[in-house]
C-alpha cells in the first residue's frame, strides 16, 4: 500500500533526451500555425498590409528616393510586433490559464524545451514582415521616378523589431506569471515608439531603440550623407533578439553549455553592437567636410550634362532625373518671347546637408544670372515651385532678382509657369503658401520665395481660368513691356487682354 500512496517526486530535466529536437520543431510548427492564425496577428498584417498599400501607392508623388524608402518600411511592422508580443506572451501561459501545467510535467518535453519552441514559433511572423518589407520597398524602386540606393541594414530592422517583440513576450511570461504584464508593456512601448519624443538621432542613446526616426527636412540627401550606422543598428538588434531569446529559455530551467554560450555569445554581440552604433550615430570628421562641400560648394561633387540649350547639375543618384527637370524648362521657355526664349541656363541641385537628415534649413536664392535652384525631391508641390523659379529668372534675369519682384511682372511669372500644366488653377493653388486663389499670397519656389500680391492674382486666375489661345502671341509680342521693371498689373492685363483689376500695385502689401 505504501507503494501505492507515496507522491511521485517532480519530474527532473537529466539532460538532453532523445527526439528532444524534434518535439521542439513539432511544437514550433503548431505554436506558429496558432499565432498566424491568432486574430490580432491577423488584424495587425491586414492592417500592416493596408497601411503599405495605401501610403506606398502616392508615396513621394511617384518619385522616391530610395534611401528614404528603405527608412519608410521600419514603422509599419511595430504594429505587428505588437500583436506577436501579446499572443507569445498569451501561448506560453495558456498551460497555467488552463491549469494543465502539472500534465507537462511528464512529458519529454522540458519546460525550457517548450520555451525554445515558443521562440523559434516567432519566425514564420518574421519572414512573413521580411516579405512585406522587400514587397514595399520594391514597388517603391519599381517606380519609373525612383533614384537612388537603398540599404539591406535599414530594411532588417523591421523584421527584427518583430522577432525582439516576440521573444520579449516569451521572456515575460517566464518572469511574470501575469496575463497582465503584455498589455502594460505594450502600453509602454505604444508610449515610448509612438508618443515620445526621444533624444536627437545624433545621441547614441537613441540608438537603442529599436526604431530610430530621423528625418522633418523637405529634402532627401545622398546615399553617402546620411550617416546613420544602419548596419551596427542592425547587428544591436539581431542581438538583443537572440540574447533575449536565450535569457527566456535560461529563466524556463535551461541550464546546459549551449544555454549559457548562446546567452554570453548574444549579449557580446549585442553589447558591441550598442557600442559602434553610438560611435557612429555622431558624424564623423570626414562625413561633416563632405556634408560642407555639398552644401557649399556643390559643384564640386555634381555632374552636368547638357539637355537642350541648357545645362543641368546633379548629385551623381539624381542624373537620372535631369530630363525630367528638362522637359519643365522647356515647357516655360517655349512659352517665353525675346531672348528668354533661347537663353542657356544653368540648373544646379542644391540641398543644406550641413545639419544631416533632421535640418530644414531654407537655401538662399542665387545671385548669378541665368541660374536655377532645383531640389532632391520632386513631384507634387515641387514641380510648379520649380516652373516658378525658372519662369522668374527668365523674367527677372536671376532667382535674386525674381524674389524682389513687387509689379506687373508677376503675371508673367505665374503665366509662364503655370498655364502649360495639366490643372494650371490647382497648380495655382498648391504652389501658394495659403491654397487659395484669392488675395495676396506667398508663392514658393526651391529657394526664396516670391510674393503674390492682390491684383496680379486676379489677372493671372482669368487667364488660367479661361485660356485663350492668343494670350501666348500676345506675350511673346510684349514681351519687352510684360518684363520691363515698374510695369503695372494693369498694364499687363491690357497687353494681355483681360479685365485690369481694381487693386493697385502696393509692395507693402
Amino acid at each position: 500500500m505504501s507503494a501505492l500512496t507515496t507522491a511521485a517526486r517532480p519530474a527532473e530535466d537529466t539532460g538532453p533526451r532523445v527526439g528532444g529536437a524534434r518535439a521542439v520543431l513539432a511544437l514550433a510548427r503548431f505554436e506558429a500555425r496558432q499565432l498566424l492564425l491568432s486574430i490580432p496577428v491577423v488584424i495587425a498584417f491586414v492592417a500592416y498590409i493596408a497601411w503599405i498599400v495605401w501610403r506606398t501607392r502616392d508615396s513621394w508623388d511617384g518619385y522616391p528616393a530610395l534611401q528614404d524608402a528603405d527608412r519608410a518600411t521600419q514603422g509599419g511592422p511595430l504594429l505587428v510586433g505588437l500583436a506577436v508580443l501579446l499572443h507569445a506572451n498569451a501561448a506560453v501561459l495558456r498551460s497555467g490559464r488552463h491549469g494543465t501545467e502539472g500534465q507537462f510535467a511528464v512529458l519529454a518535453v522540458a519546460p525550457w524545451r517548450r520555451t525554445a519552441a515558443h521562440a523559434l514559433s516567432v519566425l514564420p511572423a518574421v519572414l512573413l514582415t521580411a516579405v512585406c518589407v522587400g514587397g514595399q520597398f520594391a514597388w517603391e524602386a519599381a517606380k519609373a521616378g525612383a533614384v537612388g540606393d537603398g540599404s539591406p541594414a535599414e530594411l532588417l530592422v523591421g523584421p527584427l523589431t518583430v522577432l525582439l517583440f516576440g521573444v520579449l513576450g516569451v521572456l515575460l511570461a517566464r518572469v511574470l506569471r501575469s496575463p497582465a504584464g503584455a498589455p502594460l508593456l505594450v502600453a509602454c512601448l505604444l508610449f515610448t515608439l509612438v508618443l515620445g519624443t526621444g533624444p536627437d538621432s545624433t545621441d547614441g542613446l537613441s540608438w537603442l531603440s529599436p526604431v530610430v526616426v530621423e528625418g522633418g527636412g523637405a529634402e532627401s540627401l545622398p546615399s553617402d550623407l546620411l550617416g546613420r550606422p544602419a548596419a551596427w543598428h542592425a547587428l544591436y538588434l539581431a542581438g538583443v533578439a537572440s540574447c533575449v531569446g536565450f535569457v527566456a529559455v535560461l529563466a524556463a530551467g535551461g541550464r546546459g553549455a549551449a544555454v549559457r554560450a548562446g546567452v554570453a555569445l548574444t549579449l557580446a554581440v549585442a553589447v558591441a553592437g550598442g557600442i559602434l552604433q553610438a560611435r557612429g550615430a555622431a558624424p564623423s570628421p570626414e562625413l561633416t567636410a563632405a556634408r560642407d562641400r555639398a552644401s557649399v560648394s556643390p559643384e564640386k561633387e555634381q555632374t552636368c550634362v547638357e539637355r537642350g540649350r541648357s545645362t543641368y547639375c546633379a548629385f551623381p543618384e539624381w542624373v537620372a532625373r535631369t530630363g525630367t527637370w528638362a522637359d519643365v524648362v522647356d515647357r516655360v521657355q517655349s512659352l517665353a518671347g525675346g531672348a528668354a526664349h533661347d537663353q542657356r541656363l544653368v540648373v544646379r541641385q542644391r540641398i543644406d546637408a550641413r545639419y544631416g537628415l533632421g535640418g530644414d534649413t531654407a537655401i538662399p536664392a542665387l545671385t548669378a544670372p541665368h541660374q536655377v535652384t532645383v531640389g532632391t525631391a520632386w513631384g507634387g508641390n515641387r514641380v510648379p515651385e520649380f516652373s516658378t523659379a525658372v519662369a522668374a529668372v527668365l523674367v527677372a534675369g536671376s532667382e535674386e532678382a525674381g524674389s524682389t519682384l513687387c509689379d506687373g511682372r508677376m503675371v508673367t511669372v505665374m503665366w509662364l509657369s503655370l498655364s502649360w500644366q495639366d490643372d494650371p488653377m490647382s497648380a495655382l493653388r498648391r504652389v501658394r503658401l495659403d491654397d487659395s486663389v484669392e488675395g495676396s499670397a506667398v508663392v514658393l519656389s526651391p529657394t526664396d520665395p516670391l510674393t503674390m500680391q492682390e491684383g496680379p492674382t486676379d489677372v493671372v486666375r482669368q487667364l488660367l481660368e479661361k485660356p485663350d489661345p492668343g494670350v501666348a502671341e500676345r506675350v511673346k509680342a510684349h514681351w519687352a513691356e510684360l518684363t520691363s521693371p515698374g510695369v503695372t498689373t494693369a498694364e499687363a492685363a491690357r497687353l494681355l487682354g483681360v479685365t485690369v483689376p481694381e487693386k493697385a500695385d502696393s509692395c507693402e502689401d
